[in-house]
């Protein structure tokens, strides 16, 4: 047992002394902050995507409006992306520099914070404009900022060309590697806020139909907004059609317990799975080792049975060989997934395991960094990421930092509970 504890010792020293040289590459580059700052686009044959955004994350003093804290109510604000017309279809183009480029890059052409009952004249203005009066809302994963969030979220509503209102939710990530923790944590602060935005939505009498895209660890956060609002009227308000759970970072037994709950009038659920998800096999081990949703075989039971009889409609996505090292946002990035998504919405067609296609780069490589131990185990994992990953090295000094002053008590307290006699 002894032998646990000084390798537990040595991985975290060896993690500090890798955050030395991680320090000393951190000004190598990086995306860059203000990438959100509006530019003027006069740029032919650029596309633009208007959206509303409802969030719970703080109001930042800097230029991209909101960072990744906790705030106590809801802000709302008016994005407008400009796409540039060459680029490959799935692929977010971020800046190099602030200004953006339109003719190569994602930028905004206009970020306006409204307060609720602009948004709410936004949203009916544009409801009312669209095909079946529907809208799409999405909610984001784990290690996403403001900015990610945004700029995935267009890049959705471009490539789907799904005729829908854009309805983004973010809710408070820190957009750090190493903050799967506090970033699991927000999503219990965050489903009241998600609950009270669907049940305005379902409520308007000028929405015909809402649409739900989740990723990660937002399932976590649209499931339970949904399962409290099935308890509070007796079933999901029925403006809500499809739910579409995209990787979900969810247990299978608390997914099982989701469907008991809510009743039999339900959405039309779609979820995509995929078993070689590095992401949710790291999740899973932090888990308890509790199958994570999105990564299970949808051919074995129990799942099968369990999909069948919820009638949950289920694409399988291991078999694609993509970009992604983690396979862990196939849905997004895959022109032929983001499509299908679109026929679903603009036409009511089935997604089909035929329709599916390549993935994004989304790094998502630990969790449980709610305590020092999950910290240093996170550190571990990600120090060889961070070489490699200019956005992690932004991160890792600031964790490490945070971990090194309650790291030699930790080791020391580890080492004890380890060697010390059980218990008698």
């Amino acid at each position: 047992m002894k032998n646990v504890a000084v390798v537990v010792s040595r991985r975290v020293w060896r993690v500090l002394a890798c955050a030395v040289l991680l320090g000393s590459l951190s000004g190598c580059g990086g995306r860059p902050a203000g990438v959100l700052i509006p530019v003027p686009d006069s740029v032919p044959g650029t596309s633009r995507v208007n959206m509303v955004v409802a969030t719970v994350r703080e109001r930042a003093d800097g230029p991209d409006i909101f960072n990744g804290e906790r705030a106590r109510k809801s802000s709302f604000a008016e994005v407008t992306v400009s796409i540039p017309p060459a680029r490959k279809e799935g692929d977010v183009q971020w800046p190099r520099s602030v200004p953006g480029n339109p003719a190569t890059d994602f930028v905004t052409t206009q970020l306006d914070e409204l307060t609720q009952e602009q948004a709410i004249t936004w949203f009916n203005a544009r409801i009312r404009r669209t095909p079946n009066r529907q809208a799409l809302v999405f909610v984001h994963g784990f290690n996403q900022r403001f900015d990610d969030a945004v700029f995935r979220f267009a890049q959705i509503v471009h490539d789907s060309n799904a005729p829908v209102t854009p309805v983004l939710f973010t809710w408070p990530s820190r957009g750090s590697l190493l903050a799967y923790g506090y970033d699991r944590e927000s999503t219990s602060v965050s489903r009241d806020a998600l609950e009270r935005l669907l049940t305005f939505m379902a409520k308007d009498p000028n929405v015909g139909e809402i649409s739900i895209l989740a990723h990660s660890m937002g399932n976590v956060v649209t499931l339970e907004a949904l399962r409290q609002m099935a308890i509070r009227n007796g079933r999901i308000l029925p403006k809500i059609k499809y739910v579409m759970l995209a990787a979900p970072d969810v247990d299978v037994d608390v997914f099982a317990a989701f469907f008991n709950e809510i009743g039999p009038n339900r959405p039309a659920f779609t979820l995509f799975v995929s078993q070689d998800d590095k992401a949710l096999a790291v999740s899973k081990r932090v888990w308890g080792d509790m199958p994570r949703v999105g990564a299970v075989n949808p051919e074995l039971e129990p799942y099968r049975s369990e999909f069948e009889r919820n009638n949950i409609n289920v694409i399988d996505l291991t078999k694609l060989k993509t970009d992604d090292a983690l396979a862990h946002g196939k849905f997004a990035a895959s022109p032929e997934v983001v499509q299908a998504i679109g026929a679903r919405l603009a036409e009511g067609q089935a997604m089909t395991d035929s329709r599916v296609g390549v993935g994004e780069h989304i790094i998502q490589m630990t969790s449980g960094a709610a305590s020092t131990v999950g910290t240093a185990a996170g550190l571990v994992i990600a120090a060889p990421v961070a070489v490699l990953d200019e956005n992690t090295r932004n991160q890792y000094g600031q964790h490490v930092k945070q971990l090194g002053h309650s790291v030699t008590d930790t080791a020391a307290s580890g080492t004890h509970a380890v060697t010390a006699p059980a218990a008698r």
